[in-house]
């Protein structure tokens, strides 16, 4: 059975643009995206929308539904009531290109500035050797989707527009996953205090909650990077146990 369902999406480009209305059939089963793509072949054949695989693991299709941050291809159409209007825009964080494609490459640029895996030696087997526990914590971080919804749900990067200060949840947990990862021996906590902005975050938790993905970016991510500028430079326990056991990463 379908139902006519209403829509408020946003067209434009970059120099203007305004919310326009359409209407379309909406069957069982349907996410927003289904809805969306109806619309552009019923009636706005020129209507601009990024998307990929329709099964929430390329993160092309992320766009702001009712101004919250999700995947289209994830939203279901029945998670909203029958006579909702669906409101559809691109991502505020982020500059619009067309319709509800946002440039990006934003984001490109912060993974740029971060300092790379370095690993250590082998070990004289020729193999490397790690603890379960220590692979299992940033195993977690691996499974970002690069969907971006946490960065534009970030209000340092969306209200106080602090991107040139700010790398954004998505790199903080780039760089615990690096940070935290047994065999890399690169130092990235002077950078993470005075470059990548960890001071900005206020663990709203904000980015967690809009994570298609379910990472916790900030309990197990951001707060544990925090820590770790604090042990470096204010505590000054920790700063005499580096000076007694030099080399090892905290």
């Amino acid at each position: 059975m379908t139902k006519l369902r209403h829509f408020e999406i946003w067209r434009g480009d970059k120099q203007s643009g305004q919310m326009v209305s359409y209407q379309t059939e909406v069957g069982e089963g349907m996410v927003v995206l289904d809805a969306i793509h109806q619309i552009q072949s019923e009636s706005a054949g020129d209507m601009a929308v990024r998307w990929n695989c329709k099964a929430g693991k390329c993160g092309s299709c992320s766009i702001e539904v009712n101004g919250v941050p999700k995947l289209a291809c994830m939203t279901r159409m029945n998670d909203y009531q029958n006579d909702e209007v669906i409101s559809c825009r691109p991502m505020k964080s982020f500059p619009v290109i067309k319709d509800l494609v946002s440039d990006v490459s934003w984001n490109y640029r912060q993974n740029k500035r971060i300092k790379p895996f370095a690993p250590k030696s082998r070990d004289k087997d020729g193999n490397y050797r790690m603890f379960q526990e220590d692979i299992d914590r940033v195993q977690e971080f691996r499974k970002c989707i690069e969907c971006y919804l946490c960065q534009n749900t970030c209000h340092v990067i969306r209200d106080q527009q602090k991107e040139d200060d700010f790398v954004g949840p998505r790199y903080m947990i780039r760089l615990a996953s690096l940070e935290m990862h047994p065999l890399d021996t690169a130092d990235r906590i002077p950078e993470i205090k005075s470059e990548y902005g960890s001071g900005l975050c206020n663990i709203t938790k904000c980015c967690t909650a809009v994570c298609p993905e379910h990472i916790q970016i900030t309990d197990n991510g951001i707060i544990p990077l925090k820590e770790r500028v604090v042990d470096r430079y204010y505590d000054p326990i920790m700063w005499l146990k580096r000076k007694l056991f030099s080399g090892k990463k905290s």
